[in-house]
């Protein structure tokens, strides 16, 4: 069974990184570096990538692969290109039709699928199996982040828990990232079977 790429491993050890709170500024790292950021000005784990080392973790995403594959719109399995039509881009998410609007406007954190391994998903995730549902999206924008609240106390910021925080939103400056959210826009559910044979449960 092919390994999603986003998925960590066991051997992708974090560096040591001390949080500290920058009075008026935001949390910091006590020594860092430009790599510790991204173009948003956003704080991330200093988790190396060593995709292979070890078991792989699948109730585990690895943060920067995460990031790059959300970033540039790769295939969340096999970081190739996903599927695309005049749809839109293929995206498989858990299935919460129930609540109003969805999934107009979702906050997703997962990546676009090519069809051959959004076939393997269906099959093989367990998350998938409690229901899924397979999205043509014509417009994603990367507009937030999932991370850890901090709130400013010194020297050491104090954790407040985890939350979606969008890019604009000052506490951005007070948060540790940990995925990269984008909205779902243009949403058409689809049936995989027209492709692959499979359907959506």
């Amino acid at each position: 069974m092919r390994i999603p790429y986003v998925v960590s491993w066991s051997g992708e050890e974090p560096k040591p990184a001390t949080l500290i709170t920058i009075p008026r500024s935001g949390i910091a790292y006590t020594d860092e570096c430009l790599l510790d950021r991204d173009k948003h000005g956003v704080l991330w784990p200093r988790v190396p990538s060593l995709p292979g080392r070890g078991r792989p973790e699948f109730g585990k995403i690895h943060p920067l692969r995460q990031r790059r594959a959300m970033t540039k719109l790769l295939c969340a399995i096999c970081a190739g290109q996903p599927d695309h039509n005049d749809q839109g881009t293929l995206w498989l998410v858990r299935d919460f039709r129930d609540w109003p609007n969805w999934p107009e406007g979702m906050a997703c954190s997962e990546p676009p699928v090519c069809l051959p391994c959004a076939q393997l998903s269906v099959r093989h995730c367990p998350n998938l199996r409690q229901g899924y549902a397979a999205l043509r999206v014509r417009h994603s924008e990367v507009a937030a982040v999932y991370g850890i609240r901090y709130r400013p106390t010194l020297p050491f910021p104090t954790a407040i828990g985890g939350d979606i925080v969008p890019l604009d939103d000052p506490a951005l400056r007070w948060t540790h990232a940990a995925h990269l959210i984008r909205e779902l826009r243009g949403c058409t559910i689809v049936r995989l079977d027209q492709h692959c044979g499979l359907g959506v449960r």
